[in-house]
């Protein structure tokens, strides 16, 4: 009986260690991300943007119709964290195009008549009217990666900010239909950046699963200068973004 509590007394002092040890062998690793091979990686090199394109504040007096849509294509280099390469900065350059349609109204964004941007409402109007602006862009954002050997098959975010300079605005309008309501097949364009801001400052992000994801963009300063038009809402009027991403390579 005294060896029986002698040997209990023992493996009740041992079997802590035992527990102990285990625990610290089960407890894994921290990897150390600063070793990984990353140089067949690829991250976003090439970007896609297909999106819905929104005009924030804008007046009760625009009449607007159909899907306004967004297509932006950037080329991305990429300049990984050397101690940790989940993270990452993304620099770029690219070319962002607009378009936002009109509902039986134009607009003379040139303002040969008055001197002013004015959208007009008469019963003359065409049956599609769109106001198509691009824009050269420079995009940067801070990256992360959950997988950073394989991007392509990772879980990604992004956020950032853009700079664009305006290479063109059009307003374009087809079909002509008169009071009547006869239909004239006729095309009037007129190009003119001259009550636009020329620069735009947006912010962004991202979300995506491999090369598939969503986006979004706002536009932090305002679409048309002060004083261009008659109508003072119109000043207050921001774009913004959101859409599907495809990014890879």
């Amino acid at each position: 009986m005294k060896k029986l509590i002698t040997l209990s007394l023992a493996l009740a002092s041992v079997l802590p260690l035992f527990a102990q040890d285990s625990t610290i062998a089960a407890k894994p690793k921290k990897r150390d991300w600063s070793k990984i091979n990353l140089s067949n990686r690829p991250n976003d090199h090439f970007m896609l943007q297909i999106g819905y394109n929104g005009w924030a504040s804008i007046p009760d007096t625009i009449a607007t119709k159909g899907i306004p849509r967004s297509f932006n294509m950037y080329f991305m280099f990429d300049f990984p964290f050397k101690t940790d390469p989940r993270f990452s900065v993304g620099v770029g350059v690219g070319l962002g195009t607009d378009n936002f349609y009109l509902d039986k109204m134009t607009v003379d964004i040139s303002g040969r008549e008055t001197g002013q941007l004015t959208f007009r409402s008469d019963s003359t109007y065409f049956k599609k009217y769109k106001i198509a602006t691009t824009f050269a862009e420079l995009p940067i954002e801070l990256r992360f990666a959950a997988n950073p050997e394989n991007t392509n098959k990772s879980w990604k975010a992004a956020i950032g900010a853009k700079v664009g300079t305006m290479l063109s605005a059009m307003a374009k309008g087809k079909n002509l239909i008169s009071s009547n309501g006869g239909t004239l097949s006729y095309t009037e364009k007129i190009k003119s950046k001259r009550f636009f801001n020329t620069t735009r400052l947006a912010v962004t992000g991202r979300l995506s699963k491999g090369v598939f994801g969503i986006y979004g963009m706002y536009q932090i300063n305002q679409l048309i200068k002060d004083g261009a038009s008659p109508n003072a809402g119109l000043v207050d009027i921001r774009p913004f973004q959101i859409g599907i991403s495809i990014s890879g390579l």
